[in-house]
């Protein structure tokens, strides 16, 4: 065999070798795009990239850190995990399948690949569908408290995480290690709450 054909084919083998890897690399990477960073304790991967997509929603990134930036999504799915009795976590993943149902009758797709636009249009249905806190008076309720659905118990989670993280804490709302003392009367003039 001839030195000159040998090499030649020996560069197109190796090249062929390293293009298909290239290119499987790169298909791989387009059709794993939503893929999680994190392990979820309560729900499976894709609710999990359902979740992440609503805590979004809910807190987006503006001139504030997102929601998802905080990591509020695995704060919420573990609070879904250890906080919930059997009976309530029952009662959340019913009110996720009418969530997936809402998403699948209006658009056809799982939340997580919906545009902006049809996320709202799917979370709006969903807050007017579902049930909400009832108020309470000096502790005691003014009507019973029906089991709070899905949607209302990540929304719920989604805003404890966010404003009691230290980021949020420390570096948006007031922050003063040790408050001075209490005076009730004082002009209001538009500054931020004050967090402890």
């Amino acid at each position: 065999m001839d030195r000159r054909k040998a090499l030649k084919n020996t560069a197109m083998l190796v090249g062929a070798a390293l293009s298909t890897s290239t290119l499987s690399t790169l298909m791989q990477s387009c059709t794993e795009q939503n893929r999680l960073s994190w392990e979820p304790v309560f729900f499976d991967a894709e609710q999990a990239q359902n979740v992440s997509a609503m805590v979004d929603m809910i807190l987006p990134k503006t001139d504030t850190p997102g929601a998802l930036e905080l990591h509020v999504d695995m704060f919420v799915d573990l609070m879904f995990e250890k906080t919930l009795s059997p009976e309530d976590k029952e009662h959340v993943m019913t009110g996720y399948a009418r969530f997936v149902a809402i998403c699948d009758e209006m658009y056809g797709t799982v939340f997580y690949k919906m545009n902006t636009t049809e996320k709202t249009a799917v979370l709006t249905k969903l807050g007017e569908e579902t049930n909400h806190f009832v108020p309470r008076v000096w502790g005691s309720k003014l009507e019973v408290q029906e089991p709070l659905d899905f949607y209302r118990r990540l929304k719920s989670f989604t805003l404890t995480g966010y404003f009691t993280s230290e980021e949020i804490g420390k570096n948006v709302l007031r922050f003063d290690p040790i408050p001075g003392g209490y005076n009730g009367c004082l002009p209001y003039n538009g500054e931020n709450i004050w967090t402890i």
